[in-house]
């Protein structure tokens, strides 16, 4: 029961810490991916957009954890669908350093923009523009269409188990359900990534984790509801 107690409390946190840190890096980000000066300011920025990749590795981190301090009990219900979840959760870590990767690396290139003798602005701008294109695929796969499936996976097994009051899991699947259909929305351009519709569809699930988190902070999983 203690350890239970324990694996709720540090999976509470880390979904606060995953949610804070992910909106962190995508400020900290601003004036390398935002702006058509962007090869500019990206190395004038320099130490701000390396602290918004190490944000990024937070959130990496915390994700991940979320998943590995749930498992050994959501395995004890259905074991398939929480190895299912662990694997979804890796995925979408790897899915967003991807995207770490890309911002690093269109960081060096701003930097060779700047320092270079003789500059070919075009061949720096399509490299910055593809740089920039990986990063924002890997922000709707990872963050939108991964974090759907994997929310929906835990969610359904909270629903099933009442591990968690009914009205969490249920907006849990809900927020999974809104989220996976904004990426999927925004994959075949039916709104942009940065708009109202996908920040609507995406708050739901925000406001799950959210509730989730300080759920399992102060109460911890309902075990006396096993089935």
């Amino acid at each position: 029961m203690n350890s239970n107690h324990t694996a709720a409390k540090i999976t509470g946190v880390l979904f606060i810490l995953a949610a804070v840190s992910s909106i962190a890096g995508l400020l900290l980000y601003d004036p390398i991916l935002n702006g058509p000066d962007y090869l500019l300011k990206g190395s004038e920025h320099a130490n701000q957009v390396i602290l918004g990749a190490v944000m990024e590795l937070i959130l990496v981190v915390s994700a991940v954890g979320t998943s590995i301090t749930m498992f050994p009990l959501l395995r004890k219900y259905n074991e398939t669908l929480a190895l299912g979840h662990l694997c979804f959760r890796f995925l979408e870590a790897v899915i967003i350093t991807v995207g770490i990767i890309s911002v690093l690396s269109l960081l060096t290139l701003s930097r060779e923009f700047t320092t270079s003798a003789a500059v070919d602005i075009s061949s720096f701008e399509a490299s910055g523009t593809l740089l920039k294109a990986i990063h924002d695929w890997t922000f709707m796969l990872g963050p939108n269409v991964m974090l759907g499936i994997n929310t929906l996976i835990y969610s359904y097994i909270f629903y099933q188990t009442k591990l968690v009051p009914r009205f969490i899991s249920i907006l849990g699947i809900t927020g999974a359900i809104l989220v996976l259909s904004a990426g999927i929305f925004e994959m075949f351009g039916v709104f942009p990534q940065l708009s109202v519709w996908g920040a609507l569809l995406s708050l739901p699930v925000a406001a799950n984790e959210m509730i989730l988190a300080v759920w399992l902070i102060v109460k911890g999983f309902n075990l006396s509801w096993h089935r």
